[in-house]
């Protein structure tokens, strides 16, 4: 459980950029939705760029948030991969060490009876 606890702090740092990058575009979609506001009496042009400004923001925030999706989908499979393969790895140790165990104890039985290993 640990490890699980400390992967998901490792994926949230991964991630710490993508969420950076989805909350300064919302950030900047905010203001220009308040600035767009703020000018609905200016010519048509103006709100037409502001509207083509926005929706390329909404678009950027889109892909980013796609990507943070997309990196959480990816660090949650190999968090998968890595608790699998720290099973099998646990597995083997428990057999290494129960050969290990009974290698000695064969070898003390052959010291005490005088026998060669």
């Amino acid at each position: 459980m640990a490890a699980e606890t400390r992967s998901s702090m490792e994926i949230d740092e991964a991630l710490k950029p993508f969420y950076e990058r989805a909350s300064e575009a919302e950030e900047r979609l905010a203001r220009l939705e308040a600035l767009f506001s703020n000018q609905k009496g200016h010519s048509n042009t103006d709100s037409k760029k502001m509207s083509s400004v926005i929706k390329d923001f909404q678009s950027k925030l889109e892909i980013a948030q796609a990507e943070i999706v997309s990196e959480q989908e990816k660090a949650s499979n190999e968090i998968q991969k890595l608790v699998e393969e720290n099973l099998k790895l646990r597995y083997r140790i428990s057999h290494l060490l129960r050969a290990v165990k009974e290698a000695y104890a064969r070898s003390n039985a052959n010291k005490v009876h005088g026998e060669l290993p």
